[in-house]
């Protein structure tokens, strides 16, 4: 018998934990390690932050769900990895052995990057966990309370930019049904070097649709903008133009701020040597393997993948969720062949396809491959989008409690996006 660990149970982790449980039956034991008790469905996080959505809506116990499968769960940060010896060490100093380990940890939000920057220490707000959007609806009441100007956007090194779009017209729409958007004007800084570059070198016209749409709803943009510091109130930038001089400093006066941080791997992850780049992603191989502990493997966005170009102020590439669903899916199928004596034959589609909402409209854009030259790049916005979103949160967080292993974005997103199965 195996013993499969999967560690995080983000939306990597958890469905990875359910297709193991399914695909390799009861001969195997399979073990999911989360630092909290609980499921967070991240890109609601944004609806959490205007007060459209609350914590009870987009987060759920672990434990029942995954037990009822048949999963072992541990609520424990795990401080350690021992990869030549294949264990975990936890917060406890409990020791978890395994035969092999699934990745899935989601990033280490590296706010320490920019002075002043985090709703923890710093001020500027976050949605990258429910806790911060939940911080940054307090903060945003605040604003509504005392309007004024609001800055949103991404930092240096930041690699998801898409959640930055999503808030701005997202506030921006908040602020028009309570008939005060007059009262509060915007600006979206940003390391992208253009807007709609989305850390992938722009999607079909994305660049042109979103510009139009930012000034349809009189949002002004700082591209190549690299944030040195966050004071109380004051944001300082720099500004770059495409050969990397700079052009411009800026200091931003604010009353609500919300800054995506850079993205680094976790400390466990991290200190393991030989596992991760210099920023602490995971190196795995085109079967979701990590090259030099083979029975470690990783998926979502704790996985190593290079900037699709070189940008003036460091952008990261997106791993999105059809990206995710495909890692998962190879990672299973990659272990099964494994402990049947099999070649690994299974290999992720790094496609890109997002359903980005826009408050009463929405965004969808689809990169195939995520890597330019492109087979397939369109983006389309439409009212559509903004119900298919809500749709997929009511569907994802449904299909995690029931611990169904079903491929969402084979059987539903790509179909409705008229492109059918990809191989």
């Amino acid at each position: 018998m195996a013993h499969i660990v999967v560690l995080g149970a983000g939306t990597g982790g958890m469905p990875a934990a359910y297709e193991l449980r399914e695909m390799l039956g009861t001969e195997h034991q399979v073990t999911l390690i989360n630092e909290r008790d609980y499921f967070q469905f991240v890109p609601s996080n944004p609806w959490v932050a205007v007060g459209w959505r609350d914590r009870k809506a987009v987060t759920f116990d672990i434990r029942p769900h995954v037990e009822r499968k048949g999963i072992n769960f541990i609520a424990k940060r795990c401080d350690r990895i021992d990869a030549e010896n294949s264990k975990l060490e936890l917060e406890d100093g409990e020791v978890v052995s395994y035969d092999y380990l699934v990745i899935a940890t989601g990033p280490r939000l590296a706010f320490e990057e920019v002075e002043g920057a985090g709703p923890e220490v710093g001020n500027t707000d976050s949605i990258c966990t429910v806790d911060h959007a939940e911080r940054a609806y307090q903060n945003y009441q605040k604003l509504l309370e005392d309007p004024g100007h609001v800055v949103i956007g991404a930092m240096p090194f930041a690699s998801c930019f898409g959640p930055a779009y999503e808030f701005a017209f997202i506030v921006d729409t908040d602020l028009r049904k309570r008939k005060m958007r007059d009262r509060v004007p915007m600006t979206f800084v940003t390391s992208e070097p253009y807007i709609g570059h989305l850390g992938l070198g722009g999607v079909g016209d994305s660049k042109g649709m979103l510009e139009s749409e930012m000034r349809n709803h009189h949002i002004n943009w700082i591209t190549n903008a690299k944030v040195t510091k966050v004071e109380e109130g004051k944001m300082h930038v720099e500004q770059y133009d495409d050969a990397g001089n700079k052009i411009k400093d800026h200091e931003i006066e604010f009353k609500f701020s919300m800054m995506l941080p850079a993205f680094k791997g976790v400390d466990a992850v991290m200190n393991v040597e030989g596992l991760c780049n210099p920023r602490g992603f995971v190196f795995v191989d085109a079967y979701q393997r990590n090259p030099t502990y083979p029975n470690i493997y990783a998926a979502g966005v704790c996985i190593a993948i290079p900037p699709v170009e070189s940008t003036p102020v460091p952008t990261g590439a997106p791993k999105t969720g059809y990206m995710i669903e495909s890692m998962v899916t190879a990672i299973t199928h990659n272990i099964k062949a494994e402990l049947e004596g099999r070649e690994l034959d299974t290999k992720a589609t790094w496609n890109a396809i997002c359903l980005a909402d826009m408050g009463d409209t929405g965004a969808a854009f689809v990169a195939l491959p995520q890597i330019p030259p492109r087979n397939v790049a369109w983006f389309k916005k439409g009212k559509w989008v903004h119900m298919a979103k809500i749709a997929f949160e009511k569907y994802f967080i449904r299909k995690m409690k029931k611990g169904s292993s079903e491929p969402i974005y084979e059987k539903y997103i790509l179909k409705m996006l008229g492109i059918g199965k990809l191989k």
